[in-house]
């Protein structure tokens, strides 16, 4: 196939679907790791066309939804000194982190940007050399490059006025961590298709080994989301464990090699928190040394206290797995995307947004 609409067919859809109910013999817990993934199986309805043995659970893929309370926080207090301008992504700004959130920040005076890319950030430093401009670098592998590169151009420049809060957590040691929890249910994975155009799967094989378990890296269309899962449960109706590519128009296995380089040069591995889950070993990207000028936490000597995250929130046992949106007893009513207690109901790629703008009607 070569245009989208065909990955969009519903004569393809119901084919798939039918030889999933087909191949289904027994209960199995599937999760998409990718909160795009979430959001079409959602919206397109296929939760509900799916046999009844099959759990969908939704997985920490949605880099805003991770994004502890306490980086928000560090990022406010960029935010509330004297000649900073913050440039940020637009999904950031309703995240709620201990005290406020970035738009409650910028309603009080603060010069917060919403940008699409972070050489604008680059860009709008060059042109205020009296200011200095941080952007928030927040995401998974994928807008890691681009983070990276931004650094390496206002190094280029000779740009002293840039640096970046970087927020960068890594998809598979959250896999590992998920399947090393004592209340881990998940059957297989439906691996995320943009973070592996970037990085490949080669991470993905020593996974699937250690803890017997199926993934599929798959797209976000849905023939592509009903062919991953076919794959993901024939795998399992027959007791295999593989990595599979359902998405090998984007996805190589080796990945993207200069993308890839492109990180190695700016960032290093760290251990980082994610929200409503915790520290994961080596889950982040950090700047390295020899980009340290760059780094916010450096050149700003940022210490402010650790920030416990709201407990009325249960998004952790929502990105584990351990339970869906609905079933959290705020969910639509103490916790709207106007007014959010956690990230998965303000993200664009949040399940509990998801799940309260397309599927009121699911438990």
């Amino acid at each position: 196939m070569k245009h989208l609409s065909e990955y969009r067919d519903p004569e393809l859809v119901q084919q798939y679907l039918k030889e999933i109910h087909r191949i289904t013999t027994k209960p199995w817990t599937l999760m998409e790791i990718c909160g795009g993934q979430t959001h079409s199986l959602v919206k397109n309805g296929i939760l509900e066309m799916l046999p009844e043995f099959i759990t969908m659970v939704h997985g920490p893929g949605c880099p805003v939804c991770v994004t502890s309370v306490s980086v928000i926080d560090e990022v406010i207090w960029l935010a509330e000194q004297p000649n900073v301008i913050i440039g940020s992504f637009g999904d950031m700004l309703r995240v709620p982190g201990s005290r406020k959130s970035l738009l409650e920040a910028k309603a009080e005076g603060a010069d917060i940007r919403i940008l699409y890319s972070p050489l604008e950030a680059v860009k709008l430093a060059k042109e205020n050399p009296t200011k200095e401009v941080v952007f928030f670098a927040v995401g998974f592998e994928t807008t890691a490059p681009a983070n990276a590169l931004s650094v390496v151009h206002a190094h280029q420049m000779g740009i002293t006025n840039y640096s970046i809060l970087a927020s960068h957590v890594l998809v598979p040691p959250a896999m590992e961590a998920i399947l090393g929890d004592e209340e881990n249910m998940i059957d297989a994975f439906l691996a995320a298709g943009h973070v592996c155009a970037i990085m490949g799967f080669e991470e993905y094989f020593p996974i699937a080994e250690k803890y017997k378990t199926p993934m599929v890296v798959t797209g976000f269309e849905p023939v592509d989301l009903l062919q991953g899962i076919m794959m993901a449960i024939m795998q399992l109706e027959k007791g295999e464990y593989k990595v599979e590519n359902q998405y090998a128009r984007s996805v190589q296995r080796e990945g993207n090699r200069m993308a890839k380089e492109t990180i190695k040069e700016v960032f290093e591995v760290s251990d980082r928190v994610w929200r409503g889950i915790g520290e994961i070993p080596l889950s982040g990207y950090e700047v390295n040394e020899k980009y340290k000028q760059f780094n916010a936490r450096n050149k700003f000597n940022i210490d402010i206290p650790f920030a416990e995250e709201n407990k009325e929130c249960i998004s952790g046992d929502i990105m584990k797995g351990l339970k869906k949106p609905k079933q959290c007893p705020n969910f639509g009513t103490t916790c709207k995307p106007e007014h959010p207690l956690g990230a998965p109901m303000v993200s664009s790629e949040g399940s509990c947004a998801a799940y309260y703008q397309y599927a009121q009607n699911i438990i």
